[in-house]
């Protein structure tokens, strides 16, 4: 329980930066299964859509701290490939 004003309002603080912070990562794993859905329907046209949609979700998620830079591009890094796989 916060004893001090400055406590209590770093509660407030971090209740809003989280729901912040859950939207934006929703807003990511949405667009990266859009791009799994699309992989699987085996259309590369329509993968490569989706991942060019999701590339600025993803990275955008780096901007904003949700995500290290790493794990983006690892993410974007492994659709890529799976959608250059589709052709084979």
């Amino acid at each position: 329980m916060a004893n001090h004003k400055s406590s209590e309002k770093r509660i407030r603080q971090t209740e809003r930066r989280t729901a912040v912070n859950r939207k934006r990562e929703s807003r990511i794993k949405s667009a990266v299964k859009k791009v799994e859905a699309a992989i699987a329907t085996g259309n590369k046209a329509s993968a490569a859509q989706a991942l060019k949609e999701a590339q600025p979700a993803v990275m955008q998620g780096v901007s904003k701290g949700v995500l290290k830079l790493g794990t983006a591009s690892r993410k974007i890094s492994r659709l890529s490939a799976r959608i250059k796989k589709l052709a084979a």
